[in-house]
């Protein structure tokens, strides 16, 4: 892993690790909360029950918080999980109702939240991408 990556693995990683943490114990109307709003935006989840889906989610993000801060996982592997992770969250930002203006891709006030995951898919994607330029320079 090259250097320049850490800065970019840590926050990343730390931050995501913390919110898998977070979710551990998550169940009864919170997780059936955050099971809806992902329902709205990807129906396919809807096969999971509430707690289920939570319990997932919270393994899934520690999972990727631990890859990210481990030098060992290549950033290219790390850096496509990031994306992956932040376009899912772009996707809930798209399709949740009330995260935009009308007839517009800006956020309103409830979905500035959702809509700075966007810089997820852009931190993933650098160093995914500088991976691929960097093994071809050599």
């Amino acid at each position: 892993m090259k250097l320049t990556h850490w800065p970019l693995r840590l926050a990343t990683g730390a931050f995501i690790l913390n919110s898998g943490l977070g979710k551990r114990t998550l169940e009864g109307e919170a997780a059936a909360g955050m099971h809806g709003m992902a329902v709205g935006a990807i129906p396919q989840l809807k096969q999971f029950e509430p707690d289920r889906f939570a319990k997932l989610l919270s393994r899934s993000e520690i999972a990727l918080g631990a890859a990210l801060l481990t030098p060992f996982v290549p950033s290219l592997f790390a850096g496509l999980g990031l994306a992956a992770f932040g376009a899912g969250l772009v996707q809930l930002y798209l399709k949740t109702p009330g995260m935009r203006e009308p007839h517009s891709l800006k956020p309103s006030e409830a979905g500035i939240g959702l809509a700075k995951d966007v810089w997820l898919v852009g931190a993933g994607l650098t160093l995914a991408l500088d991976s691929v330029t960097h093994r071809r320079r050599r």
